[in-house]
Parts: C-alpha cells; structure tokens; sequence
C-alpha cells in the first residue's frame, strides 16, 4: 500500500506520527515492507509543526504518480493553504482513483477543493462549526474518523491511532491489526461512530451527574437561541437553585457561565477559523448586542474578536495572550 502525506504549515506532528506507526508495526511483525509511506508539501524542504519541529518534506510535483491513499495533515489555519496548485494537485490524485483523506483540519483543504460535495467528513471539535458554515454541501460530523467511500477522515490526535489501525485491518487483515495495536500499545481499536467527546465519562475516570450532563445538552442544543436557566431547570424539573448547586460541585461554575462560556468557545471558532463578519458571529453565538458580545469575549479570552482574528490564527505556543482568561463564578453571561 502506497501512502503519500501532504504537510501543511503548524500541521500536528503528534497525529501525524500516530498515523503513521501502526504502519511501520506492521511491516516489521510481518517481516516485509507491504506498506510505503511519503512526505510532502506544497514546495518541499522543512515543515514547521504546531509544537515548534519540522519535518523535511519532498516537493509535492515529485509525487505526480497513482497513490493508495492521499493524506492532508493540517492543523492552524487551513485556510492559509487554499490556493490553486495545492487544489490541482488533490484533484489529479483523486482523478487517478485515490482514496483521498484528511487528518485533524486536513478535509477543509478536500472540501474547498470540491472532493468532499455530498460526502461526510470530520475534523477536530474545535473547527466543527467553522467546517459546516463553510462548506454546508459536506456532511460533517463529530465522529472521531469517517470512512465514506474514497473520502475518508480523522480528528486528530489520539484517534489517528485507531484511524491508522481501521485502514490496515482493511488492507490486510485483523491478524495484523491486531499484532500492530498491540506492538503500539492501543488496547481498545474504537469502532466507527465513535463520538470525538461521548459526553458520559471524563478521560480520567469521573463523570457528571445525569442532571448537569442533561442541562449541558440543552445549552448544546440552544447555542444560537440561548435558553434561561430557569427554562433549562425547567424542562429538567429541578429548581434553579439545585441546578445551580450541581454545576458548582461537579463543574466549578454555575450554569449560567458555564453556558455562556460554550457559547463563547464556538464564537471563537469562527472568529478564528472563518471569514464571517463579528455581527453575524456575534448572533450564531447567542448575542443580540455587539458590544455585550466583544465585552464578553474579552474577558473570557484576553482580547477583543477583532484582534483575536489575527491573534487565534497563530499556534497557540506563539500566542501573547492566553486561550481562556480565569473567570469568577458571579460573571453575568
């Protein structure tokens, strides 16, 4: 199997490498070289990753050739990449029969080229509502990875693991799957539909109650068009006062920042990772008034939309101000 993988500018080295080592198991526990691996960019030599390295790279024009499989690492700011000879050279590769893929935010680059039109795809959490309202022809979805025909996808992180392991066990066997999950040390191969946050148990073990996990799913629900507390407590049959008790002990704020708070975190997205104009923003976050919304915004992230525009597109190690600023429990949303 021939793999060519296509680094964009602060792409995640983590992810990346996390894909790549099932395959590398692989070929050592069978003793032969099934699987081929390439890297490249758009004009070849050293990558910088998201953490600080780099990675030196081919040229992509050295890699005009049929591949198994075309991978798009990327990660901050896709967009910057959206240019036409990285477009050309995706629909060459897709032409040829390609599977085309995309790690972290690798399928906005598929979708603006046009190679994910009424296919279903995924990305990280934290550019999901960039994703839909930038391309709503694709179907995107918070899964941890797609497989969609010759359209394949993966969130990021840890999930490329598993992303990596689902596409042997396809290539192969679960044979040899298996003995790569093991050598890797992936205990648990997640199936597909697995969700990037299911909501039910935090990774160390703990889980919220039932009743502030169902609030939290209302406010999800009601990003655009908040709901009250007291309509939350409400449909939850609970008073306002126990609802606020147990967002206290199980989350360290009350429901009414917390809920402001999530509506900030997508506001965010799409200041960051869209062109949208701030009042439009402003809106698809929940907020009537601007300057209610550009207060708020501040004090949550350390800076104003407007800034944090060309602030939030700059890897977060380089950044001068914090992701999210320390708020009191009696801010009012």
């Amino acid at each position: 199997m021939d793999i060519l993988i296509i680094l964009t500018p602060n792409f995640n080295i983590a992810a990346t490498m996390g894909f790549i080592d099932p395959f590398r198991a692989a070929n050592y526990l069978d003793g032969d070289a099934i699987f081929h691996w390439h890297f490249a960019s758009l004009d070849g030599g050293p990558v910088p990753a998201s953490n600080g390295a780099s990675m030196l790279t081919d040229p992509l024009a050295d890699h005009d050739r049929k591949f198994d499989l075309v991978l798009v690492s990327s990660s901050w700011t896709p967009e910057r990449q959206f240019n036409a000879a990285m477009f050309s050279a995706l629909r060459r590769h897709a032409h040829r029969g390609s599977v085309m893929g995309g790690l972290d935010t690798g399928a906005f680059l598929l979708a603006k080229a046009g190679l994910l039109k009424d296919a279903k795809a995924t990305v990280h959490y934290e550019h999901i509502d960039a994703m839909i309202e930038l391309f709503p022809d694709t179907e995107v979805t918070e899964d941890l990875f797609v497989f969609d025909g010759k359209r394949i996808s993966c969130c990021g992180g840890g999930a490329a693991v598993d992303f990596a392991l689902h596409i042997l066990r396809q290539a192969c066997d679960d044979r040899l799957a298996n003995m790569a999950a093991r050598y890797v040390f992936q205990q648990n191969l997640r199936p597909e539909g697995a969700q990037q946050n299911p909501g039910m148990i935090e990774p160390l073990g703990r889980a919220a109650p039932a009743l502030v996990r169902d609030a939290i799913k209302l406010m999800e629900q009601h990003l655009e068009d908040p709901l009250t507390i007291s309509d939350i407590s409400d449909q939850l049959g609970v008073s306002p006062r126990r609802l606020d008790r147990h967002f206290e002990k199980s989350i360290g704020k009350g429901p009414a920042t917390y809920y402001r708070d999530i509506r900030l975190d997508r506001a965010r997205g799409l200041v960051t990772q869209t062109d949208m104009p701030l009042a439009t923003v402003a809106v698809a976050a929940g907020f009537n008034s601007q300057a209610h919304f550009s207060k708020s915004y501040k004090s949550r992230f350390g800076l104003a939309p407007r800034d944090d525009r060309v602030q939030g597109r700059i890897p977060f190690e380089y950044r001068a101000w914090p992701m999210h600023r320390k708020v009191g429990r009696h801010d009012t949303p």
